[in-house]
């Protein structure tokens, strides 16, 4: 995932507004430490800022279609791009192997509604020069960060981060998930069940917590699609530990490195040692780091470009502390999906400013599009506490991944 920067319609198209509109890029700068590239066609302007992850000699954007017609720039992970390619006609030619490379095709042939063929996390601005028209849009969760601002001349401007905005702007805000904003309606789409969101508000009945644990592994091991070192943010607790887990088997399978895992907390601290345990059980390559400056330094020297967190586990399972007190499953599956909703702006926004700002990439598996259909489609009762039945918080995760003969954890 990177930084992009758009400003489309501008009335000015000065040499002196290009290097503007470069410099207001920049700012974004420590979310792509490792390429700059920029598009311009008449009063348009597409830029990027490049962590590289997937294809790093070649994946240089802004991507392109074949005749360079359609311009894109993505923040974004796009994890079946390889599936969308193959069904693809067989005249689109690709420049790269990035998995956002599919993006400029796939509009050619289904135009906007391609987006809800994406499974991903990712927000975007293309551009169609033969149409001379745009759209942006903005994966379902939130899990990457989006702004919309409008100019005094009436442009229209797109950022990761406010700071390229404000001071250029009119007005600006936050650009709701899941929505699409489409120059040929000037406006964003109703958002009140956007895009690509799975249809969880009705209270589930069903019991699909038989097969939680299947679409856990393949949430995590999908973000696994990587071309540079990556690690674990291992707190101890359940989520972290069942990810750390779940990976670990996964490398042994393909003869790959082991994981290395992170921790971060105070002297003493019961997450450094529980997370010291499972480390140990595992076999990861295992960090300690306290709240220092010296050690920030430290952790950024590690050349790790790509971490697992666990984002979105406690809002989906009921884990926090006031969970107790739902009074029925229907009261607890409401608040399930108000603290989903609502992830963009609290947990999401945190994992993402905190790690782009030393040019760190966070995935977070428990946002998986199809982990979230299985999740939040399980009856609300298997996810309360009820002590006559010996359930615990988060007591259905805890039983799919309850293997008595290879056990995940300790």
């Amino acid at each position: 995932m990177c930084g992009i920067f758009a400003v489309l319609g501008c009335s000015d198209i000065s040499q002196a507004k290009r290097a503007k509109i470069l410099q207001l890029s920049r700012r974004l700068k420590h979310r792509g430490p490792d390429w700059s590239g920029i598009h311009q066609y008449g009063d348009n302007y597409l830029s990027h800022q490049r962590l590289t992850i997937i294809d790093p000699a070649f994946g240089h954007q802004p991507l392109y279609n074949e005749g360079k017609s359609i311009v894109v720039t993505v923040n974004g992970e796009i994890y079946n791009h390889e599936d969308l390619r193959k069904n693809l006609s067989s005249k689109h030619t690709f420049r790269t192997n990035s998995d956002c490379d599919v993006i400029a095709h796939l509009y050619e042939e289904h135009g906007e509604d391609f987006v809800d063929m994406l499974d991903g996390v990712f927000s975007f601005v293309l551009l169609n020069t033969r149409d001379n028209c745009f759209f942006a849009a903005r994966d379902a969760v939130g899990v990457t960060s989006l702004y919309i601002g409008w100019g005094i001349d009436g442009s229209v401007w797109i950022s990761s981060e406010m700071k390229g905005l404000k001071d250029d702007c009119e007005h600006f805000e936050i650009f709701p998930p899941g929505n699409l904003y489409s120059s040929k309606t000037a406006g964003l789409e109703d958002g009140t069940i956007p895009r690509g969101s799975p249809r969880w508000f009705l209270v589930p009945t069903t019991n699909l917590y038989m097969i939680l644990r299947k679409a856990l592994e393949d949430a995590v091991i999908k973000r696994l699609m990587t071309n540079v070192p990556f690690g674990i943010l291992l707190s101890g607790g359940l989520d972290s530990s069942l990810v750390a887990a779940v990976i670990c088997r996964h490398l042994e399978g393909t003869k790959a490195a082991k994981l290395h895992s992170f921790c971060v907390g105070l002297e003493g601290s019961p997450d450094l040692k529980a997370a010291k345990e499972v480390a140990e059980y595992l076999g990861t390559v295992h960090y300690e780091f306290y709240f220092t400056v010296q050690d920030g330094i430290d952790i950024k020297s590690l050349a790790v470009k790509m971490v697992i967190s666990c984002e979105g586990s406690n809002e989906i399972f009921g884990g926090y502390l006031y969970f107790h007190n739902a009074p029925n499953k229907e009261e607890f599956h409401v608040e399930t999906c108000h603290k989903v909703k609502a992830l963009h702006k609290f947990d999401c926004l945190r994992i993402n400013k905190s790690t782009f700002a030393w040019g760190l990439e966070a995935q977070v598996p428990f946002l998986d599009k199809q982990f979230m259909d299985v999740a939040m489609n399980i009856d609300p009762e298997f996810k309360m506490i009820n002590g006559d039945k010996g359930r615990i918080e988060k007591w259905v995760l805890r039983r799919d991944f309850d293997d008595e003969e290879h056990p995940y954890l300790p």
